[in-house]
């Protein structure tokens, strides 16, 4: 079964910090552009930030912008987000995706979805 998998969130205070990871199962993610989204209660899901398949392009979204930061190990078919000084309105489902394009921060075209990981900030 072809899928991605996102580990890593929970609870955590405001100004913590959490690492997010997103694997793949049944492919190789070497060649697609990962982006994480996340979709807070009652709000639309929003793009957060995108990477290129290379890792070499990496965009964020304004309210993340030097706060959090995305990489990808393609050796270990992983993809992170490093969450830091985290605020309670970061409390969101975050999935990854992969696709074809970074649009900015926004993954275009995609082809597989996680379930999703639930990050709560809170004090």
């Amino acid at each position: 079964q072809l899928q991605l998998v996102e580990s890593g969130g929970g609870l955590v205070q405001p100004g913590g910090s959490l690492r997010l990871s997103c694997v793949a199962s049944g492919f190789t993610l070497d060649y697609y552009d990962i982006g994480w989204f996340r979709q807070a209660p009652g709000k639309e899901r929003e793009g957060v930030s995108c990477i290129s398949s290379s890792g070499g392009s990496t965009a964020y979204a304004d309210s993340v912008k030097g706060r959090f930061t995305i990489s990808r190990d393609n050796a270990k078919g992983t993809i992170y987000l490093q969450m830091n000084s985290l605020k309670p309105e970061d409390t969101a489902v975050y999935y990854c995706a992969a696709g074809r394009y970074c649009s900015g921060y926004s993954l275009r075209r995609s082809s597989y979805w996680g379930q999703g990981t639930q990050v709560t900030v809170s004090s």
